[in-house]
């Protein structure tokens, strides 16, 4: 017999985590999560102390079968004047009636917190966080931070009345199959800018708390027209930071200044699933830490994980000239791939500015919506 179980305890969140470990066993491209960070995500992130959620398992019988977290996004509601809620967390057997359950459950907590508008997802809390629904690209591993879901589940919601709402692009670079074009042209574009007052630096370390704090206010003004886009506050926007500083490589985080004001910024970040696709069900204890500690010098990748000009600086070279830096620094190191993303398909700008240095967009992510 089927039933919902609302998650409560300790015993029930560590079920909740561990579902996707069972489910995706015997899949060579499934990356386990990190135990702790998706127990802190779920309980002690910034994001509760405005929004809330509820995560819930289905089960059939005394086995897991599913689950899936309701999200009330009270920022994203103001922000955007709407009344939506978000599903997240969502993980189910090859089951229609299941993943049908398991929708109807967050759409149900969603309509007693008084929400009228779209149900969204998957989306866990915002875009600012792992988000959409693997759709194309099924043939490798996911990089670091970004999603993994088996073929089945795209069949699964679109069975359960969710729509397409937009498509998120992921850009794969291997090796020395891209056009260096930018690259030759740094010293030239690097010199246009500087005759305009803007320089670009690598970012430093050891003033980390003011560099991110110059980092939050370009962050929130660069992302404001993306489609879903939650501005961060202090506090989540110093939670996300702590944990990229551990990872981060000076050669990858970059920062444009006009006249010693910050104006945009680009960051790529090892691809760390390279190691924790290792670590047995996201346990650092007692030996994924060393494999996690001692595998980060033997990554072969990275993620270009943000590229950002505030309005009124773009069209001017100072992406080009970021990406050219990450490039010739990802040559230099002797890296195999890079993958830049995600991009909005409707992203033309930069989507354009990818395809032109060989880009290839190998993985594809869908965000749905529907009434509630």
């Amino acid at each position: 017999m089927r039933k919902i179980v609302v998650v409560s305890s300790k015993k029930q969140l560590a079920t909740f985590i561990d579902f996707p470990h069972e489910l995706y066993a015997e899949d060579p491209n499934y990356v386990p999560e990190l135990f702790i960070a998706q127990r802190d995500l779920l309980t002690t992130h910034p994001f509760h102390k405005h929004s809330s959620l509820q995560c819930f398992l289905l089960y059939d019988g005394d086995m897991v079968i599913g689950r899936i977290a309701s999200i009330l996004n009270n920022s994203h509601n103001i922000l955007n004047n709407a009344n939506d809620g978000f599903f997240g967390f969502f993980d189910c057997i090859n089951d229609q009636e299941a993943a049908k359950l398991l929708i109807k459950t967050a759409e149900h907590w969603l309509k007693e917190k008084r929400v009228t508008g779209s149900l969204i997802g998957p989306v866990n809390f915002s875009t600012n966080e792992s988000c959409g629904l693997l759709i194309q690209g099924f043939d490798s591993p996911p990089v670091v931070m970004m999603p993994y879901n088996a073929e089945y589940y795209i069949s699964l919601l679109e069975g359960t009345g969710l729509k397409k709402k937009v498509d998120l692009i992921a850009w794969r670079f291997t090796g020395d199959a891209y056009d260096d074009r930018s690259v030759k042209l740094l010293d030239r574009l690097e010199e246009r800018l500087n005759r305009n007052g803007i320089t670009i630096r690598k970012i430093n370390l050891k003033k980390f708390k003011a560099e991110a704090a110059s980092l939050r206010e370009v962050y929130n003004r660069a992302w404001d027209k993306n489609t879903g886009f939650v501005p961060l506050n202090d506090e989540e926007f110093d939670y996300q930071a702590k944990d990229l500083k551990l990872v981060l490589d000076q050669d990858f985080c970059l920062v444009a200044e006009k006249d010693g004001k910050l104006i945009g910024f680009g960051a790529a970040i090892p691809d760390m699933n390279q190691i924790q696709i290792k670590i047995k069900k996201g346990r650092l204890l007692p030996t994924g830490i060393f494999k996690l500690l001692l595998g980060k010098s033997k990554v072969t990748g990275i993620r270009i994980l943000l590229l950002g000009v505030i309005d009124g600086y773009r069209k001017m070279g100072i992406e080009a000239c970021i990406y050219a830096r990450i490039i010739k620094a990802y040559r230099e190191k002797g890296l195999k791939y890079a993958e830049a993303g995600w991009t909005l398909e409707h992203n033309d700008l930069v989507n354009n500015a990818i395809i032109a240095i060989k880009g290839d967009p190998y993985k594809k992510y869908r965000i749905f919506e529907k009434s509630i």
